[in-house]
């Protein structure tokens, strides 16, 4: 929808206006006109990464080490996560040669388990290869067969076992490791490998019969809902043996932002309608494994499958371990196991973890653990608030009172104290239009001090009296067809930040700007997910909103603005916001953002939810005044805003795209 100023231009007018940059260091000058500031360099992000993991790997004095190594991505991801990437061979493969698995003698476990050591030392051939030598293995085996390890681009170990082809150069990160393999070595890989198979196989054969008594018309609704699923989620890669299930970018195969629903490359929309009988075995698991994830928590779940097989036997182990952190919160009923890895079990267990799941957020904080550079999430229950959550909220709550109106010892009392006198929320406050903004400024601002990150910012709607008379009217079309001006994000820099962007304050703004554009549009991603199911609201692109936080770590690898920007770890804290009798869900959060170490932790977290809360609630008492007439409008946090703010000059693009302005003291 095009703001009031805009109804009634020309065509030629409005396209003239939208190539107008508002970046805050070009504003006015057209897009384009000028050349970037920065290039990315050729090592940004993963592609970076991956090479010095394997630089690294080959340092490493043999071959167990090495390997640990390219599991952790060396430091960067849980190992198990990438153990549990592995196909039936690789993973045989690494038990033989290693001992690394990632289940315990009962076949599920939490870690990683080792079970033997293999001897193994490098040697660099002078003509640059990297072939494995020193055996030194218990008894006198001569090898019998020379397997390959490799870390491909994807972030996955790749290995050579018997009956392959060498391994092909196309699509590795680096070298080739050439392993021996002794006729001890070969003969654990063939036990190994006949259990998996095994395994496997009764379990595809179970996956096909729980879905034969769906029935057809069971099994289209398994296939809508997953469909559902990947549409509404974020990015995620999935592993079936050799074959890639994946919503992201180029590579894609499910519905998501390249392919729209029915899409015939879709592997979910070519199975509507097909006989069971004519499913690959893939695709029995696929739908199955989907299904389970789904139904233990909704879309989000399929995220904590990332980078890993999707087989039921890897599902089965991540409802158990949420199981156990579930059972042990104090106060929650206890999730019983399941009786067996059956589907129909598993089923049940799933059905009862979404059940019991309200019952654990009213007792503890559930979170998400998210490794950027497999973009793998794990869901965690945070312990209680320590020492170090309290100092951070302590640090707030302090600046607040002495900022604004507002008296109490913590910001629990804060809150009850603007409940008891919201008004001024929708007055002038200090530098600002409203309290409202001053509240949001001023909260962003003390965080940014308080959790020594690099960068705060907390998002929301612009007009609140415009969502309300949207709502009140059912004009749900409408609010889908609101671009990204209609929502805001106030972006506060810590003083010191400019040091990651070569001192300039000039791109220091216009990345805190480049921020808050990004976050408009992730209002704008989230709003319509708490709409009516109606049609124009079901072709709206749009995600399931957040609704638990998360803690990032490594996450400038994949995504173009945080490898641009150098976001390495971050905070996530989202809330919902009643407006006008409805709840939305995602409606605000609070992100921290550090560039460089330390990482945040579980703490840090905690405090950051509270005080994400109460921006919430004052969020929610303005929707109050504006649903009794008061007319609140958000004006600042502009990219002019933004400029002086930061700068504390005024833009001007003729000399503000020099990086001549000075920040003010």
């Amino acid at each position: 929808m095009n703001r009031p100023s805009e109804q009634g231009e020309s065509r030629r007018a409005s396209n003239a206006r939208k190539r107008i940059s508002r970046r805050p260091s070009r504003l006015g000058i057209p897009a384009g006109t000028l050349t970037p500031d920065r290039a990315q360099q050729p090592d940004a992000g993963f592609p970076g990464l991956l090479k010095r993991t394997w630089q690294r790997a080959g340092e490493a004095d043999d071959l167990r080490a090495g390997i640990e190594v390219l599991l952790t991505l060396d430091g960067h991801v849980p190992a198990d996560v990438q153990l549990r990437a592995l196909g039936a061979k690789e993973e045989a493969a690494l038990v033989a040669l290693c001992g690394l698995t990632w289940r315990t003698e009962e076949g599920d476990g939490d870690d990683a388990s080792l079970r033997s050591v293999c001897g193994l030392t490098w040697r660099e051939e002078e003509d640059g290869g990297e072939d494995l030598a020193g055996v030194d293995q218990a008894g006198d085996d001569d090898p019998v067969f020379v397997g390959e390890v490799a870390l491909a681009t994807t972030g996955r170990i790749v290995l050579r076992v018997p009956a392959q082809e060498p391994l092909s150069r196309d699509g590795l990160a680096g070298g080739i490791w050439r392993v021996p393999w002794t006729s001890r070595t070969l003969e654990t890989y063939r036990q190994e490998l006949r259990r998996a198979e095994a395994r496997l196989a009764r379990s595809v054969a179970d996956c096909r019969a729980w879905l034969a008594e769906q029935g057809p018309e069971g099994r289209d609704a398994l296939l809508e809902q997953a469909t559902e699923a990947a549409l509404r989620t974020a990015p995620f890669v999935l592993h079936q043996q050799e074959r890639l299930y994946t919503n992201f970018r180029e590579r894609n195969n499910l519905t998501g932002k390249t392919l729209w629903p029915g899409h015939p490359d879709c592997a979910l929309s070519g199975l509507r309608g097909l006989p069971l009988d004519l499913w690959s075995d893939h695709d029995v698991q696929l739908l199955v494994c989907l299904t389970l994830l789904v139904r233990s928590a909704g879309p989000g779940r399929v995220e904590e499958a990332n980078g890993t097989q999707l087989t039921v036997d890897h599902v089965a182990h991540m409802l158990e371990r949420v199981r156990r952190g579930y059972n042990a919160v104090p106060g929650v009923e206890p999730v019983a196991p399941a009786a067996s890895r059956q589907v129909a079990a598993l089923d049940r267990l799933a059905t009862d973890l979404r059940a019991r799941r309200p019952q654990v957020s009213a007792n503890a904080q559930l979170y998400r653990e998210i490794h950027g550079a497999l973009m793998h999430k794990i869901e965690r229950v945070a312990a209680a608030p320590a020492e170090g959550a309290r100092r951070r909220e302590d640090a707030v709550t302090a600046r607040l009172r002495a900022r604004l109106p507002l008296a109490g010892a913590t910001l629990a009392d804060l809150g009850e104290d603007l409940a008891a006198g919201p008004e001024w929320l929708a007055a002038p406050h200090g530098d600002f239009g409203t309290g409202l903004e001053s509240l949001v400024y001023e909260t962003v601002a003390a965080t940014t001090d308080a959790f020594d990150a690099d960068f705060t910012m907390s998002r929301g709607m612009r007009s609140l009296p415009a969502l309300i008379s949207a709502l009140r009217t059912q004009r749900w079309a409408e609010i889908c067809d609101w671009d990204i001006t209609r929502f805001f994000c106030c972006v506060v820099p810590h003083a010191t930040a400019d040091r990651h962007f070569g001192g300039s304050a000039a791109a220091l703004a216009d990345t805190a700007w480049a921020m808050s554009s990004r976050m408009q549009y992730n209002s704008w991603h989230f709003v319509a997910g708490n709409l009516p199911k109606v049609p124009e609201v079901a072709a709206r692109d749009h995600f399931v909103p957040p609704t638990i936080p998360d803690v990032a770590f490594y996450s400038d690898q994949h995504h173009h603005g945080h490898v641009n920007n150098g976001v390495r770890f971050s905070i996530r804290s989202p809330h919902a916001v009643d407006v006008d009798g409805r709840r939305f869900n995602g409606f605000m959060d609070l992100r921290l953002l550090r560039c460089e170490g330390p990482a945040f932790d579980e703490q840090d977290l905690l405090a950051a939810h509270r005080v994400s809360a109460f921006i919430a609630r004052a969020t929610s008492l303005a929707a109050e005044l504006a649903a009794a007439g008061h007319p609140l409008e958000v004006t600042a946090f502009d990219a002019a805003w933004h400029w002086s703010s930061v700068t504390g000059g005024v833009p001007e693009a003729a000399g503000a795209a020099t990086g001549q302005v000075r920040r003010a003291s």
